[in-house]
């Protein structure tokens, strides 16, 4: 099943759950602590109200920086940084409704994205994200391979309904850890290769 399937089928829990996974492995970029969405992960878990642990998050990171110029002249690494914070942004402040699902897509999008604009591998076939999703994989480069084979998974173990509630939710976290020390050892790289 392609991972936009997967998005049109998950519940309001797993869509939740999905696009924070996504905003985790993407916290390297903002160069932000790795326990900077633990609250919001507890929320969930909790079924809690996530508007004050989100509110927390965003005031840790301070407000957005405003890019120097045009988007094109902000490099692959800046772009990133935009993608992810923007995710921080568009997150909903109640984790039910339609907007979670909107937010869940986009977040699928834009993790894609920041995947691929950090990798130095090609990522051939000229192919979009949005054809990654669903399904078109072909010479697909291995960052952006790994990412969406993550995204998969965290969906595949939300909608597992023998695994209960609280195992899914823990077995995607676990992956989504996975997937955040890869883009931090991505990203230690290239700052290394620029310093």
């Amino acid at each position: 099943m392609s991972l936009v399937e997967l998005i049109a089928q998950a519940d309001e829990r797993g869509l939740a759950a999905s696009g924070l996974a996504c905003l985790d492995r993407c916290v390297p970029v903002l160069g932000a602590d790795d326990d900077l969405l633990r609250p919001l992960w507890a929320s969930l878990a909790d079924g809690g109200d996530w508007g004050g642990p989100l509110a927390d998050a965003r005031e840790a990171l301070g407000p957005p920086a405003q890019p120097s110029g045009a988007t094109g002249a902000m490099g692959a690494s800046g772009e990133a940084v935009a993608l992810a914070r923007r995710m921080l942004d568009a997150v909903p402040g109640a984790q039910r409704g339609a907007e979670v699902r909107e937010w869940a897509d986009g977040c699928s999008v834009a993790a894609l994205q920041v995947h691929r604009l950090l990798d130095t591998a090609p990522d051939g076939a000229g192919r979009s994200v949005r054809a990654r999703r669903e399904g078109r994989t072909d010479s697909m480069s291995p960052l952006v391979a790994a990412e969406l084979r993550r995204q998969i998974r965290i969906l595949e173990l939300l909608a597992n309904r023998g695994a209960g509630p609280a195992g899914g939710l823990r077995q995607a976290l676990d992956v989504s850890m996975e997937g955040r020390r890869v883009l931090r050892a991505v990203v230690s790289r290239r700052a290394r290769g620029r310093g």
